[in-house]
């Protein structure tokens, strides 16, 4: 009886760290340009390309965060602005069209980054 109790026990609670886990992280990839929030805030690099002297994407990018600007990601399909709560890994991809996954606060609009890949 004390086998059966516990065997039923061991089910249960493996049952409920799976339940768990599936509900604490859903993520969710999404996919845009990592850019600096001057641009992605204007919807693209041409204004400041003309003002920082930048060659390409990567390089205005670059300057506009040596300028204060923070790494985010611009979806120009609907034309959203997501904080990027690692800019460590957003700097690697600086001007690139990527996918970025993780999971969204809204209240912030900020993206708690799991990865980012080259979009293909």
């Amino acid at each position: 009886m004390k086998r059966i109790t516990i065997g039923l026990l061991a089910i249960v609670v493996s049952s409920m760290l799976l339940l768990g886990q599936s509900k604490s992280s859903p993520g969710k990839v999404f996919t845009g340009e990592i850019m600096d929030s001057q641009c992605a805030g204007m919807g693209g690099h041409e204004m400041m390309m003309k003002d920082e002297n930048a060659k390409d994407a990567k390089d205005c990018t670059v300057k506009c965060i040596q300028d204060g600007g923070k790494y985010g990601l611009y979806d120009s399909k609907t034309k959203s602005v997501y904080t990027l709560d690692d800019q460590a890994k957003a700097k690697e991809f600086a001007g690139q069209n990527v996918k970025v996954s993780g999971t969204l606060e809204k209240k912030s609009n900020t993206i708690h980054v799991t990865g980012i890949s080259p979009a293909s």
